[in-house]
């Protein structure tokens, strides 16, 4: 068996061929055509929820295919915009979601919100990167996390957004040898904790982000029994930790509760 650096590496080192190859495959290929040819005729959020096969896309280009249930959630999250500071685009503190209302603006931009070329292409490239990372998973889920956080680390801003992505969380907790049972404690007692052992600075320098990732593949390997990994992992922890060790900025942090997302569902439901 091998580690999971190896494919890791095989995959980053040769990120735009791989891609490329995956924006070939027929499923692939498939759903960016009836997307591309599609979205300009979307006018407002409404008709972009209504649209399975369009929101399926759209949701999935930003990490939230596990949320295309909550459609009432979104469309809320979309006609609110992100000016408001009380918009739920900003309340909710989820940084997919975030990026997902910045994009197809309506609030802000109208019927020409999806008329922007540079929208479509944006959304079908991490569309595309997203189906390469989930193919990668299934051979290894710890490859997929490891892509996951080379494209989203280097635009953490403080300890809140790693708390609140589930992936960003499990390959630090993972890198550092930080229980998973530590989500348990209160989420400011998380944050000193992160922000006490790293500095979020380090992952926009490639070479130090590159080795975060290669303490997190060691760490993974080791915590799965992979064979040939369990004798550079300790070793290595001391120096990953020592590497990101400072302190990070504070921010508020609000989980989304399934009761936020029913409540939101609820056509009878006044403003949140």
């Amino acid at each position: 068996m091998s580690t999971t650096l190896s494919p890791y590496l095989t995959v980053a080192n040769n990120l735009s061929q791989w891609q490329s190859y995956t924006a070939k495959t027929p499923a692939v290929q498939t759903a960016t055509q009836y997307f591309e040819k599609n979205i300009g005729s979307v006018t407002s959020a409404q008709q972009l929820i209504n649209n399975p096969r369009l929101f399926d896309y759209a949701m999935t280009a930003f990490g939230l295919s596990n949320m295309t249930y909550a459609k009432g959630l979104m469309q809320q999250v979309l006609q609110q915009g992100v000016t408001s500071s009380k918009a739920l685009a900003n309340t909710l503190d989820n940084s997919n979601i975030l990026a997902f209302a910045n994009t197809f603006n309506f609030a802000e931009n109208g019927a020409g919100t999806t008329s922007s070329a540079s929208l479509v292409n944006r959304v079908v490239n991490q569309y595309v990167e997203n189906s390469l990372e989930n193919n990668e998973g299934q051979q290894d889920p710890g490859v997929q996390l490891a892509l996951y956080f080379q494209q989203h680390a280097p635009s953490i801003t403080n300890v809140y957004s790693i708390l609140a992505d589930k992936n960003l969380l499990t390959v630090v907790q993972t890198a550092l040898g930080i229980s998973p049972l530590t989500s348990m404690e209160p989420i400011d007692t998380q944050a000193q904790m992160l922000q006490s052992k790293l500095n979020l600075s380090n992952f926009q320098n490639p070479t130090k982000l590159q080795q975060f990732i290669e303490q997190f593949c060691a760490m993974y390997d080791a915590n799965n029994n992979t064979p040939g990994s369990t004798s550079t992992s300790q070793n290595s922890t001391l120096t990953a930790a020592s590497l990101f060790q400072s302190s990070a900025s504070n921010n508020g942090f609000i989980d989304i509760s399934p009761t936020t997302i029913l409540n939101a569902d609820n056509p009878n439901l006044g403003a949140l």
